[in-house]
């Protein structure tokens, strides 16, 4: 089984997702991007307030499709419980947000692109947060984590969930830390 940890810069993702690996030894906890030389890559290009959107989307991509190749589907073929911190609706829900303007329908270009090769979640938890509780928590430290950016990005987490509610969990990530992780543990069982 796929599940992934979803939702904006700040909505705690990695602290849940740090809390599992402690709580549930025996999956194979992964992220997005990874530290392959590929997500070193995408790391270089969030960076860069400057870089080609459409160029980003690319590097995205290729760090997925090493990430699939490399750990989810090894580790699935072996009916391993694969936890991923992020995976391909980050893509479809920020970079689909970058190229507005730059392609049509943006954020359906990015799912078609990744629809030849990526493997979907069986369970995204989605942890919510409003945008500008996501921007003071992350720091607002690069072009992604800003507030009017993270509005867009929220918009398109919206479709994905409106488009595949048996899919998505949503969680409620402004309460403590604690009772997210609580929630996040009934959800999985």
């Amino acid at each position: 089984m796929l599940v992934t940890l979803e939702g904006l810069d700040g909505s705690g993702k990695t602290t849940v997702w740090e809390a599992l690996r402690d709580a549930r030894s025996d999956a194979v906890f992964t992220r997005e991007p990874t530290d392959s030389w590929y997500g070193e890559a995408v790391s270089r290009s969030i960076a860069d307030p400057d870089a080609d959107p459409l160029a980003e989307l690319f590097l995205y991509t290729a760090d997925h499709a090493d990430h699939l190749s490399r750990v989810v589907r090894p580790a699935l073929d072996e009916d391993r419980l694969v936890i991923s911190d992020r995976y391909s609706d980050s893509r479809y829900a920020y970079q689909g947000a970058a190229l507005e303007g730059v392609v049509d329908r943006p954020m359906e270009y990015v799912r078609e692109v990744h629809a030849p090769f990526t493997r979907p979640p069986d369970l995204t938890i989605y942890l919510d947060v409003d945008p500008e509780t996501g921007a003071e928590r992350s720091g607002a430290t690069n072009k992604f984590e800003q507030a009017s950016y993270l509005e867009s990005v929220r918009e398109n987490y919206e479709r994905l969930l409106e488009a595949e509610p048996e899919r998505f969990v949503r969680i409620d990530a402004t309460r403590p830390p604690g009772a997210v992780f609580e929630r996040v543990e009934d959800v999985l069982g």
